[in-house]
């Protein structure tokens, strides 16, 4: 499918916030309130701490997208990411669903974890996607895309977005830094933990 060539200035008009470069978003971030709801974790367990919730934000392979359409039904998509100074970023078509609902609602929610009951860890990020054009940002987020994963994901930077190196159509890039994060752990123990910023 041939994705429309506008800018995403064009695409987003007066919803588009510049993101805060990744390397400097660290020291801007405050850590979160971490909280254990007892009411979904086993007795006498610990809430998930931000290190170990951190280090699965970093490590994940695939992510799962919720954002909502013109009508408020959902649309759900998996999709790669990169957790860089503090915030998720992922990237998309221009005329993808996802950056369709996007236009009308930045709310969203990136689910990643896995599929078995009795192990692991599931995390949800909450929060608003924001279009990326900085082309100093966007440099280094398709150098984090390289690194984390192993050159199989490159981007070239132009127009306000990425570019497949094969492709002249736009990548649209979104940063989402998080209002709340809930991390579940499954298995023994079972736990329910949410960071709130």
């Amino acid at each position: 499918m041939k994705h429309l060539a506008m800018t995403s200035r064009a695409l987003f008009g007066l919803n588009l916030r510049k993101a805060v470069p990744p390397r400097d978003r660290r020291e801007q971030m405050s850590m979160p309130v971490t909280t254990l709801d007892p009411r979904f974790s086993d007795k006498n367990v610990p809430a998930t701490g931000w290190e170990e919730t951190r280090q699965a934000l970093e490590t994940a392979e695939v992510w799962w997208v919720a954002t909502v359409r013109s009508d408020g039904r959902p649309h759900t998509t998996p999709l790669v990411a990169v957790w860089v100074g503090e915030a998720l970023y992922f990237c998309t078509g221009d005329s993808e669903q996802k950056a369709v609902n996007l236009r009308g609602n930045p709310h969203v929610n990136l689910t990643t974890g896995c599929n078995s009951w009795d192990s692991g860890l599931d995390i949800v990020v909450e929060g608003d996607a924001v279009a990326v054009t900085d082309q100093d940002v966007l440099r280094d987020l398709a150098e984090a895309w390289t690194r984390r994963w192993d050159g199989r994901w490159q981007f070239q930077v132009g127009d306000g977005g990425f570019k497949h190196p094969d492709a002249d159509d736009l990548v649209l890039v979104f940063k989402v830094a998080p209002t709340k994060v809930m991390a579940f752990a499954k298995g023994n123990p079972f736990s329910y933990t949410k960071h709130s910023f």
